[in-house]
């Protein structure tokens, strides 16, 4: 989705919310919505600020509806959860604390900067970017990262995690290389030798 469209479908989404509130004075249909979206992403900002192993689960506990949504990178590749296991869909506070858990065995986390956040009603958007190392073979990489979430009652109900797979799967790579061919004008060429 670019840019574009996605401020397009938050217009919509901002003009079908207030079309469907009850009548009332302009001022306090505002703070209404604003107080819903302040609500929202505290939940996702406490959620995120205790994702370390000793309080991952508690948080979890506390800010996660039973029912919740995980949705860690993709729907279901099979492939890349024998590589990143927590991948796919999940549900239950335990998928949001098992996934954040299992990030912490794999890779130590360098950094992790939020650099935009914003809230309409129900929904959160999170972006940023995150330098972690893979504990086992030491191979450092930066990656942007976005997260989609929805809560409810003050409960996440929906969290969506997206990041750049190749380089995080990348990371625990030993050995080996991929022969590519994207298009029939493009000839055959190596990825990931060194």
């Amino acid at each position: 989705m670019t840019i574009l469209n996605f401020k397009r479908q938050l217009s919509s989404l901002c003009s079908r919310s207030a079309s469907v509130l009850p009548s009332a004075p302009a001022a306090a249909q505002t703070t209404g919505s604003q107080d819903q979206s302040a609500a929202s992403l505290a939940v996702v900002m406490d959620f995120l600020s205790n994702t370390a192993p000793d309080k991952v689960e508690a948080a979890a506990a506390r800010l996660v509806a039973p029912d919740a949504v995980y949705v860690s990178l993709n729907f279901d590749n099979p492939e890349l959860k024998k590589i990143e296991p927590w991948t796919g869909t999940a549900k239950g506070p335990s998928a949001y604390s098992r996934t954040f858990l299992r990030v912490a065995e794999y890779w130590t986390i360098e950094d992790f900067t939020i650099t935009a956040k914003l809230a309409v009603g129900e929904d959160v958007a999170i972006f940023g970017k995150f330098t972690y190392r893979s504990v086992e073979l030491g191979h450092v990489f930066t990656s942007p990262f976005s997260i989609h979430a929805n809560v409810h009652e003050g409960k996440m109900v929906y969290f969506q995690f997206m990041e750049d797979t190749y380089a995080s799967a990348s990371s625990f790579r030993k050995s080996g290389s991929w022969i590519v061919k994207t298009t029939k004008a493009t000839p055959a060429f190596e990825v990931g030798a060194k």
